[in-house]
């Protein structure tokens, strides 16, 4: 699963990132059975002319390839680190060649609700009478995943309120 709780000191911290499917080791793999395979059409015309036009098409489709994946590894180092006490909710979102954003708010008044949205089960931290907006959270996750990080959020959320803060406005 893509995040991951711990408890430090009395507070929660939900660390989040996107779910990579190939490892760099694939990616090896990937690119060294994906060239082999565009090199067989190339054995018919070994010894040609015709040889030297399709080879920059060839090593073209290779590199784009190359970079697609590269791009992919390259957005995959988005990472979201909530922090949860009993007096304050902060979450901060990293993303590759973008500043840290940073959202927080007091968690008496935050609850984790699902919606519809650009995503299936939209998950959204909601109620903030601070700044009156709400954040996304956990966007790149699957569906079952943040339907499951929805009640995981809402039960700590639960227990930091029965600590007994006050709500303050």
């Amino acid at each position: 699963m893509p995040y991951q709780w711990q408890q430090q000191d009395g507070r929660h911290v939900l660390h989040l990132w996107p779910h990579r499917s190939l490892p760099r080791k694939g990616f090896v793999w990937f690119i060294g059975v994906t060239s082999v395979l565009l090199s067989f059409p190339l054995i018919a015309v070994l010894g040609s002319a015709v040889l030297w036009g399709l080879l920059p098409f060839m090593l073209a489709a290779i590199a784009g390839i190359w970079w697609a994946i590269g791009h992919s590894y390259r957005s995959g180092t988005t990472r979201e680190c909530l922090t949860l006490t009993a007096g304050r909710i902060m979450l901060i979102r990293s993303d590759p060649g973008r500043a840290d954003r940073t959202w927080s708010a007091r968690p008496y008044w935050i609850r984790a609700t699902l919606r519809p949205g650009p995503v299936d089960s939209y998950l959204v931290l909601t109620g903030d009478h601070e700044s009156g907006r709400e954040v996304e959270l956990g966007a790149f996750l699957t569906a079952e995943e943040r339907r499951k990080l929805s009640v995981e959020m809402n039960d700590a959320l639960a227990e930091m309120r029965s600590q007994g803060i006050t709500p303050a406005r």
